[in-house]
């Protein structure tokens, strides 16, 4: 029999969530909701899985906060760096290359969490393609002698530069919001059937793709520009 006592009335308490380094678990930011009193502690307001490395939380529900029992394995998110080789001095730059360089669903797991991107940046890397998450309309920018970012810029002038670099391709966005970069001879020279894709003529070598939006400070809405990864010779 439910008792007359209004502090006996199940109600729902807010209380902290202590969420060990995962990120995206409490849909009201920090806080998640506890139902009390009754025989089983069901906390409201909960994903049902951490953004950042895609597990699903284990509860430890107090007095005073809830706390998330295993901490996240990439708290902080994670830089990743890959060295595509560009032998022939040509690059092809596109929004997918998935058809020429693969796409190991098996591999990569959930694509929608942080570390499923981070296994499809690696996986392709393995087939010689850099990749990266992108917003908007991503573009190839040169900083210096064989240095570029590819960045969304907030504000271009006439000439298409940012921060004085000229941008020397562009990036339209897909469905897969994404940017691929190889060597132009990995596919016998063919780009007719790549949707925009553009070639550009770089010094041959090995480049170093440095991609940030897996960071745990990168913001997808910064107002400003944003720049999605450094790309530099190595050798």
């Amino acid at each position: 029999m439910t008792s007359d006592d209004p502090h006996q009335r199940p109600r729902l308490l807010d209380l902290p969530l202590l969420a060990g380094g995962h990120r995206g678990l409490a849909r009201n930011g920090s806080t998640v909701s506890v139902l009390r009193p009754g025989d089983d502690d069901y906390v409201f307001g909960l994903n049902p899985r951490c953004y950042g490395c895609g597990q699903a939380p284990r509860l430890r529900v107090g007095d005073h906060a809830v706390e998330v029992l295993d901490p996240c394995p990439h708290p902080d998110g994670v830089t990743t760096t890959v060295d595509p080789p560009v032998p022939s001095g040509e690059m092809v730059l596109a929004a997918d290359l998935r058809a020429v360089h693969g796409w190991d669903k098996k591999t990569i797991g959930d694509y929608a969490t942080m570390a499923g991107r981070v296994r499809a940046i690696h996986s392709l890397a393995a087939a010689g393609c850099a990749f990266g998450p992108a917003v908007d309309d991503p573009g190839l920018h040169r900083t210096g002698p064989d240095a570029f970012v590819i960045a969304t810029p907030d504000d271009e002038d006439e000439d298409g530069r940012l921060f004085g670099a000229e941008r020397l391709a562009s990036i339209p966005a897909t469905t897969l919001h994404a940017y691929c970069a190889a060597d132009f001879t990995a596919r016998g020279g063919r780009v007719h059937d790549i949707d925009s894709a553009t070639v550009v003529a770089l010094t041959p070598g090995t480049y170093r793709f440095t991609h940030h939006t897996n960071e745990s400070g990168f913001d997808y809405d910064h107002p400003g520009t944003l720049v999605l990864a450094h790309v530099e010779r190595i050798a």
